[in-house]
């Protein structure tokens, strides 16, 4: 067929291809081990697999309501009214979305106008900029270095003006497994206390949270909560990233205004995966083990790589694992990440890339959430540079 030549829209003209995309396609390309996309390469539980089995055979095929089916939403608000003491309304205040990116997309373009201003945390996941261009909106970027990785408040207050209409936080934080603390929490809500800020907090991996800290959700503050949107993740917790199926929570003027945009973008979720997840939900073993399960993991892993000449950065959340590599080499980031790929065989995700400047601190993110045999293999390869 032959192509005509088309404008590229304004809106879409600066959008890149995700780094994970780029680097997966790498990985495949060149047969490395991929430690760069942040998917499980074990089975989920197998008696998740036959809820869902069995919901289909029910004949849960058809489209789901567009709030999610409530038994779903039931369950959410149950968890989070025991996890964090917060009373979220099934019917008003709960929705169930196609995986949490897409929650966020509904949720950034259901709340910024041309000319908000949204502030975002760098390094930042790669979703959350191009929703803001592509409604108008302009990031304002507050950056946290390396290798604590924590927020500098202050900044954040001289980065607040009368146009700032959004704050997205993520915490525990990809890329860098850092979290938030109470003191934290303390600070945003002085911060936004008395004014029309919304809050926008990504917590899909609310219960991948290590060494017996506490994840400080937002539902947590009632003060926070009242103008927060907080996203959260099935695929995360139960190792089944490709189901797509997500929640947000929001106050009800809130949802509102969310499920305006949400209707329009995918309507309705996977209807007998919403009907299995419910019926999981009901032994709270199945999230509240999730943690010890990947702090081994992580542990494995960086015992595994102690001998190699990556310094490790502490990793307080996620199943990702900072490591730093500026006693092996001088080069950019992106340019030793993809020759790991080429020359050895292992691939992780560049940190400057989650940087709208490329800000270079020579550090690598590497997913732990792999088999045993697949970290071994991996740290083999590590150990050898």
């Amino acid at each position: 067929m032959k192509a005509f030549p088309a404008k590229v829209p304004g809106k879409v003209q600066h959008i890149e291809t995700s780094v994970f995309a780029v680097f997966s396609a790498l990985a495949k390309e060149h047969r490395a081990i991929n430690l760069s996309q942040g998917f499980p390469n074990f089975p989920i539980n197998d008696d998740l697999i036959e809820l869902v089995h069995r919901q289909m055979k029910k004949g849960q095929n058809q489209y789901a309501p567009m709030p999610g089916v409530p038994e779903l939403r039931e369950q959410i608000a149950a968890k989070v009214n025991t996890l964090y003491h917060a009373a979220y309304d099934p019917g008003t205040e709960i929705t169930i979305t196609a995986g949490a990116t897409q929650g966020l997309y509904s949720a950034i373009s259901s709340v910024i106008t041309p000319g908000d201003e949204v502030i975002v945390f760098e390094p930042a996941y790669d979703a959350y900029v191009p929703t803001i261009r592509m409604n108008g909106g302009k990031v304002r970027y507050v950056k946290m270095h390396a290798p604590d990785f924590a927020i500098n408040w202050d900044e954040v207050r001289k980065a607040v003006n009368e146009k700032t209409r959004m704050i997205i936080l993520n915490s525990p934080h990809n890329p860098t497994g850092s979290i938030l603390g109470k003191a934290d929490i303390d600070e945003l809500d002085d911060i936004t206390s008395h004014s029309g800020i919304i809050i926008l907090s990504d917590e899909v991996y609310e219960h991948l949270v290590f060494d017996g800290a506490r994840h400080e959700s937002l539902a947590r503050y009632p003060s926070l909560a009242s103008r927060a949107m907080i996203a959260g993740s099935f695929g995360k917790t139960f190792h089944a990233t490709g189901w797509k199926v997500g929640y947000m929570l929001a106050p009800a003027n809130l949802t509102g205004i969310f499920r305006k945009v949400h209707q329009f973008v995918v309507f309705a979720v996977n209807t007998p995966a919403q009907y299995a997840i419910a019926e999981y939900l009901q032994n709270p073993s199945h999230y509240l083990d999730i943690a010890g399960f990947y702090q081994e993991k992580r542990d494995y892993f960086s015992r595994l790589i102690a001998p190699s000449r990556f310094k490790i950065i502490p990793c307080k959340g996620t199943y990702f694992q900072l490591l730093d590599y500026s006693a092996i080499s001088g080069e950019k980031e992106e340019d030793f990440a993809k020759r790991l790929i080429t020359e050895y065989g292992v691939a992780a995700v560049p940190v400057s890339a989650f940087y709208h400047d490329k800000e270079e601190n020579r550090v690598l993110r590497f997913c732990f959430a792999k088999t045993d045999e697949t970290l071994e293999k991996a740290a083999g390869i590590i150990n050898k540079i």
